[in-house]
């Protein structure tokens, strides 16, 4: 069984590296359609981007789709992470700019509207990947790697000098709602040495310290300080579920990051899908189903913080 929206959900904000005012409507879409996004400032026949690892740009900062004709999207990770996590295969995006909002950082404010709109299941055939060995890529001290598992679940570590954040490591089984429970309300987060560096290069204008977690040192400049002792993994976390929603159906695998980013997450799809004896496409039997990503989530999941 697939799922879609029931209805169409909008969405206003401001882009996190332009600054502009952008306005996203999530529509629902047929079963076998994917998330497709469409740049409706752009001319048609040439602004439908579709949702797939094969057309990420490795670019610093954010996950950036671009098709054929030139057309990009960028920071679609939380969004992205919001559909996977509530169980959404189908979706068609309408957006007016090259950003996706980015609201508050995390993926909260996408979440409970999808969920508010409901979903509409279709009785056609849901079908996963299922990992059947491990595949790893590495740079430096990073890795990422999928390896088997009956569903998808997360590892992730991250060690940073900051003592804001540190070394920290988390590990979930994303069936029955997990990331909407654990991980949707996570901001992403950075160093006020990189935001100053960033501003000054014309980057990340959009960024302020509501919509991002900043710290200095052993310091949380934004206000209210983290939602989460362990924040920062957790919206590693988030990230690596947006950029694994590429793949275009449910993942049944686990997915390891140690200090992994965007591109790093993409070069390991990249590499799954150049050696097909590692993986296998499976139809999704109710057991299999009742484990995936979304299962059962309601509104009241999604954590309220200050």
């Amino acid at each position: 069984m697939q799922s879609t929206v029931k209805s169409s959900v909008r969405f206003d904000g401001v882009g996190l590296h332009s600054g502009a005012a952008v306005r996203m409507v999530v529509k629902p879409a047929g079963a076998n359609s994917g998330i497709c996004f469409e740049r409706i400032d752009l001319p048609k026949g040439e602004n439908v981007i579709p949702a797939r690892w094969d057309l990420a740009v490795h670019v610093p900062l954010c996950t950036r789709l671009r098709n054929a004709s030139g057309a990009e999207i960028s920071t679609i990770e939380h969004i992205m992470a919001a559909l996977s996590g509530c169980g959404i295969q189908n979706a068609w995006i309408e957006i007016d700019g090259p950003e996706v909002p980015i609201m508050d950082g995390s993926s909260a404010g996408f979440v409970e509207a999808l969920i508010d709109a409901g979903l509409h299941h279709d009785p056609a055939t849901l079908r996963a990947i299922k990992v059947l060995r491990p595949v790893e890529v590495s740079e430096g001290e990073a890795y990422a790697r999928l390896s088997p598992a009956d569903n998808l679940e997360i590892d992730f570590s991250i060690e940073f000098a900051d003592a804001a954040i540190g070394a920290q490591d988390k590990l979930l089984n994303m069936a029955n709602g997990a990331f909407v429970r654990e991980l949707s309300s996570s901001r992403t987060f950075c160093r006020k040495a990189d935001v100053d560096n960033m501003h000054a290069r014309g980057l990340a204008l959009g960024g302020t310290m509501e919509n991002a977690v900043v710290v200095d040192g052993q310091d949380v400049l934004s206000p209210g300080g983290l939602r989460f002792a362990d924040e920062p993994v957790r919206h590693k976390m988030l990230d690596a579920l947006g950029d694994l929603a590429l793949v275009g159906a449910p993942l049944l695998a686990r997915y390891t990051g140690n200090r992994a980013g965007h591109s790093l997450t993409n070069k390991l799809l990249r590499a799954l899908f150049a050696q097909p004896d590692s993986f296998v496409w499976v139809n999704v039997d109710a057991a299999t189903a009742r484990r995936l990503p979304g299962v059962g989530v309601k509104a009241g999941d999604v954590p309220q913080h200050a």
